[in-house]
């Protein structure tokens, strides 16, 4: 079977190790190997590969990384989202959920849409599914230096809210925040 290179977590008391693993096949009609261009380094993708994060089971050898930017065999570059039962991302190549993929502009930067999306999609869905902004409403994000926390107070101005009070402990990042409203 033909092999590709991955992070592999043999240990949660140390780092994945760069080796070779069988490059996985699809099984259903709606997966799609792609090639992997980058990867979100997120806490979520590292509390995997210390096994702590609670959907853990603990199995090793394992290949950590929940989404990324890849390449269809089309040559199309698609953002994804892993299935929690499938080899993690952080290889050269993924299975890919076709329903839980978008395609990307050409142009896209993958390393900046890989390491943006986790932390976009944590603050759209704390102010979009948990709390209903409405037109005109003010938001306040503490942790607003933070990668999630800056994507919050962009995700809360584009849902309509009127003010956005950002608390955080970076004053760089804090007043670079006021360029995005």
């Amino acid at each position: 079977m033909a092999q590709m290179n991955a992070a592999v977590v043999t240990s949660f008391d140390e780092p994945p190790h760069y080796q070779q693993i069988e490059v996985p096949q699809p099984t259903t009609p709606d997966e799609m190997l792609v090639d992997v261009l980058a990867v979100g380094l997120h806490p979520r993708a590292r509390s995997g590969a210390a096994g702590v994060h609670y959907t853990s089971t603990g199995t090793l050898p394992m290949v950590p990384g929940i989404d990324g930017v890849g390449r269809r065999p089309d040559g199309k570059r698609i953002y994804f989202v892993a299935r929690d039962d499938v080899i993690g991302t952080m290889a050269e190549k993924a299975i890919i959920d076709t329903r839980r993929a978008i395609e990307l502009p050409d142009d896209v930067d993958v390393a900046k849409v890989a390491a943006a999306m986790n932390p976009a999609m944590s603050a759209w869905v704390a102010l979009r599914r948990r709390v209903l902004i409405e037109s005109g409403q003010s938001v306040l994000v503490l942790g607003a230096t933070g990668n999630a926390g800056a994507m919050a107070v962009q995700v809360a101005k584009r849902l309509g809210a009127g003010r956005v009070i950002g608390a955080g402990r970076d004053l760089d990042r804090l007043n670079a925040l006021t360029s995005v409203g």
